[in-house]
């Protein structure tokens, strides 16, 4: 673990519950005197704080080091990613957050079934995990719209991930991307990208729509 998060991170003194804090007080059994490095995933720094004292209930920090968090992430990009299985999506943002990704904007496409719900508290969660262990001290942005229209309207740079034998390099300056749900983009939608630059994957198979983000993200991070 790089870090620990606080919301409070940053203030001259921090209180904290040793039941919320578990992991810290009880696993590890860290004791009155020892420093720990605490970030609120918001400013992009990290506070150290000295243990003053431990009770049953709560335990006490004196803040005595403030340093600019190290560079983790390396895609700036922003994600348009297509409603699919809430259970994919929380198995694989651990992976977007550790190589970078700023924002990802979950879009309720065509064939995306409506009945996924996308639970932010739940992905806020798993991106928090992920930030202690990567070192990433900010958390990825999430947004939810309701139509690909939608999407485009907002965002007027992005291009597309579909099929194309305009494939995707890795070396082009790309700012945000839209990948479809499991069935792709319906006929209406296609329409819409007319005016749009799209983009395809060399890969001959048929990808599923987490595994076209997941690559995507490598080829501009790495």
């Amino acid at each position: 673990m790089q870090f620990n998060f606080c919301e409070s991170s940053g203030e001259q003194n921090l209180s904290l519950h040793v039941k919320e804090y578990s992991h810290i007080f009880k696993v590890r059994r860290i004791a009155v005197g020892a420093e720990l490095d605490f970030s609120n995933l918001s400013d992009g720094k990290i506070y150290t704080y000295q243990i003053d004292d431990i009770n049953k209930k709560e335990a006490n920090l004196t803040l005595i080091k403030t340093e600019e968090a190290k560079k983790v992430s390396t895609c700036r990009v922003h994600v348009g990613w297509c409603v699919v299985d809430t259970k994919i999506v929380e198995k694989h943002i651990a992976m977007l957050s550790e190589m970078g990704v700023e924002k990802i904007t979950f879009v309720y496409a065509d064939f995306s079934q409506k009945n996924y719900k996308v639970d932010e508290k739940r992905l806020k969660r798993i991106l928090i995990n992920s930030c202690e262990q990567s070192g990433r001290a900010t958390l990825i942005e999430i947004e939810v719209l309701n139509s690909v229209e939608e999407y485009l309207k907002t965002y007027p740079k992005s291009i597309i991930i579909d099929f194309s034998e305009n494939y995707l390099e890795g070396s082009e300056k790309i700012e945000s991307f839209l990948v479809g749900p499991e069935g792709g983009f319906s006929q209406e939608e296609r329409d819409l990208f007319t005016c749009r630059e799209i983009f395809g994957l060399k890969s001959p198979n048929i990808l599923r729509s987490e595994t076209v983000v997941v690559g995507v993200c490598a080829k501009l991070a790495m």
